[in-house]
Formats: C-alpha cells, sequence, structure tokens
C-alpha cells in the first residue's frame, strides 16, 4: 500500500519539534504583549480583491486561489478556456485566497475596523501564510510569521521600543545578535547627493549586496544599470565611512548635508541610538544586545519610508532573522491614505534553526511529562492516578502509563520519551501510603509521601 503524502512545501512537525515551535511563539508572545501589544487573528483566506495588486506583478502569481464553491464552472464560455485567457479565468473562478502575508491582512482590518480602534493601535499576529512558491532548502509554501506593528503614530519612541522588543526576545532565547539600523530617508539623501534620484532603487538594492559581493562588484552593477561613472565616484565616501554609530552618524550627516531629506534621516537614527542609550537600569545600558547603524542596509525599499531594521545572529551563519521599519501610508491600498506606522517581524523558522544548531533549548521546553506513573495493576492504576491528579493540581505534568504492561516496556517508554522521573505505587507503597520516585537520570530511587513529591519534583 502505498504512503499517504503531503503537498510539496509544506511539514509536519513532532511533538519534541512542536515544543521547540511553541518555545519560540511562546517567548514572542509573552514579550509582544508585555509590551502593550494585543493579539489579532485574521482568517487564512481573504478575498482575492484584497490581494491581487499589492504584491507586484510576481506576487500575485504566487498567490494560492480557491475555486468557487459548487458549479464554478457555471457562466464559462469557450473563449474563456482558450489559450492566454488564464488570468482571466482564475479571477472568475476563484474569489478568494490563502493570504500571502500578515501585512495586507491587517491594513484591511484597520481600515474595516477603524471605527472601534484605538489610535495608536498596538497589534501582534502569530499566524501562517500561504505563497506558491518553488519549494527549496529554507523555502517554505507554508510557514509562520510573527508580526508586530503600532499604526496611527508617528512617534520615534515606536522604533526605540520595537528595538527593546527584539533586544528582549533575543535575550530570552539566549541567541547573541547584532541589531542593524538605517534609515529610508538616508538612501534617498544619498541618491540625492550623487545626482541620480531617479535610481535610488537601483543604488540601494546594490549597496545592500556590498558585504556579500564586494565593492567592485557592487560599482559594476551600479554601471550596469545606468548609475553614471561621476555618480559612482561621488558614492565612492560612503563605502569608506566606518568607526563607531556616532563617528558613522557624524560622517555621513556631512556627505548630506545640503540634503534636507537625508539630514532628516540622519536626525531621526541620531534620536533612536540616543534614546536607547538613555535608557539605563541600575546604572547600566538597558540593551544586551549590541545595535549598529549600517548605512548599506536597504530592506524593502519600495515598502519603508523611516528607519529600518534587521537582525543577525552572531554565532551562526545564517540570513536575517528579524526586519522591519517605519512606513507611511500602509492603509492607502484601501483607500484610507495617511496612516503612518511601524512594525517588526520574527523569523521563526530561522530562529529555531540557530536554536538547533547552537542547542539553546531549555529542557523543560521539550519535555512532556516530568512523572510517569508504573502501572502494576487495576488497584495500583487507581492509586496512581489519584496521585497524579494532585500532582497536575500543583502544576506538575505527570502521566499514568494506560496498560499494566511488563515493567521493561513502560520504563522504555519512559527512556524514549526523556521522562526524567518515573513514580512506583506497587504492593507494598499501597499498604505504607508513600510513592516510590525514580530519578531516571542517576538511578536513585527515594520512597516520599504525595506531599514529598510535590516538594521534591517542584524544585
Amino acid at each position: 500500500m502505498t504512503k499517504p503524502s503531503i503537498p510539496k512545501g509544506t511539514r509536519d512537525f513532532s511533538p519534541v519539534e512542536m515544543a521547540k515551535r511553541n518555545y519560540i511563539f511562546n517567548t514572542i508572545r509573552d514579550v509582544y504583549a508585555l509590551y502593550g501589544y494585543r493579539q489579532i487573528e485574521t482568517p487564512a483566506m481573504e478575498n482575492l480583491s484584497t490581494l491581487m495588486g499589492k504584491y507586484g506583478e510576481e506576487g500575485d502569481k504566487l498567490l494560492f486561489k480557491i475555486l468557487n464553491s459548487g458549479d464554478f464552472m457555471r457562466g464559462i464560455s469557450p473563449s474563456d478556456l482558450s489559450e492566454g485567457a488564464s488570468g482571466h479565468l482564475a479571477a472568475q473562478l476563484c474569489e478568494k485566497g490563502l493570504r500571502y502575508d500578515l501585512t495586507v491582512p491587517f491594513a484591511r482590518y484597520v481600515v474595516q475596523h477603524r471605527d472601534e480602534l484605538q489610535m495608536p493601535f498596538k497589534r501582534y499576529q502569530l499566524q501562517p501564510v500561504w505563497r506558491a512558491d518553488r519549494p527549496q532548502k529554507g523555502r517554505y509554501r507554508e510557514f509562520y510569521q510573527c508580526d508586530a506593528d503600532v499604526v496611527g503614530s508617528d512617534s520615534l519612541l515606536n522604533e526605540v521600543e520595537l528595538i527593546q522588543i527584539i533586544d528582549t526576545v533575543f535575550t530570552r532565547l539566549g541567541i547573541r545578535v547584532s541589531i542593524h539600523i538605517n534609515n529610508r530617508k538616508i538612501l534617498t539623501g544619498m541618491a540625492n547627493h550623487i545626482g541620480q534620484p531617479d535610481k535610488i532603487v537601483e543604488i540601494t538594492t546594490a549597496i545592500d549586496k556590498l558585504d556579500k559581493i564586494g565593492i567592485d562588484n557592487v560599482k559594476a552593477e551600479l554601471a550596469d544599470n545606468g548609475v553614471t561613472p561621476e555618480a559612482i565616484n561621488r558614492l565612492q565616501p560612503l563605502f569608506q565611512i566606518s568607526g563607531d554609530n556616532d563617528s558613522q552618524l557624524a560622517a555621513i550627516a556631512a556627505m548630506l548635508a545640503d540634503d534636507e531629506v537625508g539630514t532628516k534621516g540622519v536626525e531621526e537614527v541620531r534620536f533612536v541610538l540616543n534614546t536607547l542609550k538613555s535608557l539605563m537600569v541600575n546604572g547600566q545600558c538597558s540593551m544586551a544586545n549590541e545595535i549598529t547603524l549600517d548605512l548599506t542596509l536597504a530592506r524593502g525599499l519600495n515598502y519603508y519610508t523611516g528607519c529600518i531594521f534587521e537582525v543577525k545572529a552572531l554565532d551562526v551563519q545564517i540570513g536575517s532573522i528579524t526586519g522591519g521599519g517605519r512606513y507611511d501610508n500602509l492603509t492607502g491600498i484601501f483607500g484610507m491614505p495617511g496612516l503612518s506606522g511601524v512594525g517588526i517581524s520574527f523569523g521563526a523558522d530561522r530562529i529555531y534553526d540557530v536554536l538547533n544548531q547552537l542547542d539553546l533549548y531549555p529542557t523543560n521546553a521539550v519535555q512532556g511529562a516530568q512523572v510517569l506513573f508504573i502501572n502494576f495493576g487495576e488497584a495500583e492504576a487507581a492509586r496512581a492516578m489519584q496521585v497524579a491528579t494532585q500532582l497536575r493540581q500543583a502544576g506538575i505534568a505527570a502521566e499514568v502509563y494506560p496498560d499494566a504492561a511488563k515493567m521493561k516496556k513502560q520504563m522504555s517508554y519512559a527512556n524514549t520519551l526523556g521522562v526524567p522521573y518515573v513514580a512506583l505505587i506497587g504492593e507494598t507503597e499501597m499498604q505504607t501510603g508513600v510513592i516510590t520516585l525514580k530519578d531516571m537520570q542517576t538511578g536513585e530511587q527515594t520512597q516520599l509521601t504525595t506531599e514529598q513529591t510535590i516538594q521534591q519534583l517542584t524544585k
């Protein structure tokens, strides 16, 4: 018989894998709530009219479309089935699609519920999204996004707070990171400074690759994309800016002194960095991870309008594990222009890989039951159920083996699942009113009362 399978680009998660993933999700969720962000959820499917045209031509091709219910072919003419009419046909057959990201549904949510929302509105979402992409290593058709956004406020304190959230999450996870910051206005100022504002996308796309392809290849790419030799020469000082954050800010401020937009970007970054620096706890900076000004950081250039962030793990070679930034027209796509916001998104799948490589999961994050009660028979199992109920009421995860199987089989079950303690209630224990508690790591056995067992397991 052929084994069943799942669609390409999707995954099953085992109990251990789910425990690890939930450790990540719960950590992120707890920190979001700590900063006053409130959770919402949006449907897995949206009206196709909500999704189409929001991600560009390529993005539209990656939308999973859902066939209409019932007789979906009703009203379709032979001409609709002709070659080259697939786009038109899809529009007639499909009114809904699976969400591609959490941003467009969030924008739809804000516009639809604008009369109910208190601004500024701070929300977070941890939900799966779907993309009809070609599956490959590290790229899936179904994956989770962990977003937080605040809309309805222009204050840079929101940027400061989101960086604090990033720092808190990775500190709790035990991952050392470098938080990179730049500003879209600085990038615009650079394009203005070299006299090619019309080449802003080409310029920033190229310099964003500086650490990957080197300065010579960046210059070659700029030239290939129509940036003049004179403009490339004027851009040269950018590649030579170095030093700490203050030194880099001073250098770029001097370079863009005659550009109003670029100067504004410098001022915004300086405010964020200085505010973070001033947040002291017990005489020390509250930030556990380093924050670095990265003048070549670009991210989704056409989307962001102010500060942009990207986070990289320091101890593992992997791409960005968190990103985000300021945008000024989230809801404009739905006819509600002028609503500014700023947000971040944690890459849960990459964080999962980092934690696995560094073996940073705490034992209790992947552990199921803390104690397994061995089943010696009907009477003993009934007593074990009573004691297990008391342990659970005390917050201790307890499991009773359901069958009076051989001791070797039950102990093997505990070992395979990594249960740290086994509790034995046999005939002798029934008579004396105690529990024999075995530490599965050391093999040590101790006879305890129920109250003493609870004390031992809650240490």
